[in-house]
């Protein structure tokens, strides 16, 4: 008999749709039944992806970016429980052996009230036992208020504060269903039975961790778009080649200041718009297109400009390619921040990206063969993490062990002890 494993994905940025899509090819169709869960289902990710499609409501896009514009929580009580009530009624329906989530904050309470098994998907940049405590400030209008050296100055002062806020919504629902609260923003992040980390430790470190998080490697996707070769074959293959896009959840409003500084350099440029925009005017040396083979172009790139994601940006990395990221929010903020930290890349504020920081950072990567080297330091240990070998082992053996115990939820241990171990996700 088949066990039925349930993928939940918020749908909020195009990510959390594309790693779960990644994760659920990678399995077994012999061994699982796959469900897939998602506001919708485009046929650039979904195409010849063999899953059950289970239409379920999220949230709108355009409010999510209203409300992260100007700091407001996303999630209000009201609406949760909406969430938890269509989460329960899907577990019913389908009958998971495990679920895994991406941003889909209410399986912290739907899961257990279903008694069934709960992975969440998160960058270990939002753990609360990352080894670099820092949080910087994304872009915010308080910025604009009190100026960058005072935001700067009594931001991490507010966080305790600004975190639990963010958190209580959620506490607040499990409290309505007899769960205990589980703590401020990062605990319920990443709460889940499992917490899998598409991260390496090399990148994002954490420390004193359950056994029950792991590492497992970064989710790479790349769309299946057609590509002509010529894009990279013209009369200036000398030059370096700039692999720019903004993705699903940059600012848009700095791509003008991206164009003009990359028309001042000796460079070619790939722009990939992901259909938000369409550029009336390109500078000479620009070729846009709506969607392009990220994997193809960044590893043909001598940078990489993104959003500060990690999803442009780990796939930057893998290639061994430098990132220049121009990150809003505070995820591309956190993942910028590991990556200069590796001296693999670096950020440059959205609210503060003229033409001329563009053009410097951009420099500053091409002059200084470093970040070259860094960032194929960080793709070496990408090589030590395989999601498409680690996840499905991963599910393997959750699904063993809640089909044959009734206690605590299986642990899992790093998997850096052996070459066996490391492929194996290495469990206790």
């Amino acid at each position: 008999m088949k066990h039925r494993i349930l993928f939940v994905a918020e749908n909020i940025t195009l990510a959390q749709v594309v790693r779960l899509a990644v994760l659920a090819r990678s399995l077994d169709r012999e061994r699982y039944e796959v469900h897939f869960a998602s506001s919708h289902f485009d046929p650039l990710v979904f195409a010849e992806l063999d899953v059950e499609q289970h239409p379920l409501q999220t949230l709108d896009k355009a409010r999510v970016e209203h409300c992260l514009a100007r700091g407001k929580r996303i999630y209000e009580k009201k609406t949760l429980l909406d969430y938890v009530r269509a989460d329960l009624e899907l577990i019913g329906r389908v009958r998971p052996a495990l679920i895994i989530g991406d941003f889909r904050l209410s399986l912290g309470i739907s899961a257990p009230v279903s008694g069934v098994p709960h992975a969440a998907l998160i960058n270990a940049y939002f753990s609360p036992y990352r080894r670099d405590a820092r949080v910087p400030v994304p872009d915010h209008p308080i910025v604009e208020l009190l100026g960058e050296e005072l935001t700067e100055r009594y931001f991490p002062r507010a966080i305790p504060k600004v975190f639990a806020h963010f958190a209580e919504p959620i506490n607040a629902v499990r409290r309505h269903y007899g769960l205990p609260s589980i703590g401020s923003l990062e605990q319920v992040l990443t709460f889940g039975d499992y917490t899998l980390y598409p991260d390496v430790p090399e990148l994002v470190p954490v420390q004193n961790a359950p056994a029950s998080h792991l590492y497992i490697g970064p989710v790479l996707w790349s769309p299946q778009v057609d590509f002509d070769e010529r894009w990279l074959e013209s009369p200036d293959r000398d030059r370096a080649l700039v692999y720019a896009t903004l993705g699903s959840s940059g600012n848009v409003a700095v791509l003008p200041a991206v164009l003009e500084a990359l028309s001042r350099l000796p460079v070619r440029v790939i722009l990939a718009t992901a259909g938000r925009v369409e550029p009336n005017q390109l500078p000479a040396n620009v070729t846009a297109r709506p969607f392009v083979p990220g994997e193809r172009l960044a590893r043909a790139a001598s940078v990489v400009i993104s959003n500060g994601g990690s999803t442009t940006g780990y796939q930057a990395l893998a290639s061994g390619t430098p990132v220049v990221g121009i990150a809003s929010n505070l995820d591309q903020y956190l993942a910028m921040q590991a990556i200069e930290r590796v001296g693999a890349g670096v950020c440059v504020k959205a609210r503060r990206a003229s033409a001329a920081a563009v053009l410097e950072a951009v420099n500053q990567v091409l002059n200084n063969p470093a970040y070259e080297r860094s960032a194929r330091g960080i793709a070496n240990n990408f090589a030590n993490y395989p999601a498409g070998e680690l996840f499905p082992t991963f599910v393997r053996r959750a699904v063993d062990h809640a089909s044959t115990s009734n206690t605590s939820p299986l642990t899992v241990s790093s998997p850096r002890k052996t070459a066996v171990e490391r492929k194996a996700g290495a469990f206790k």
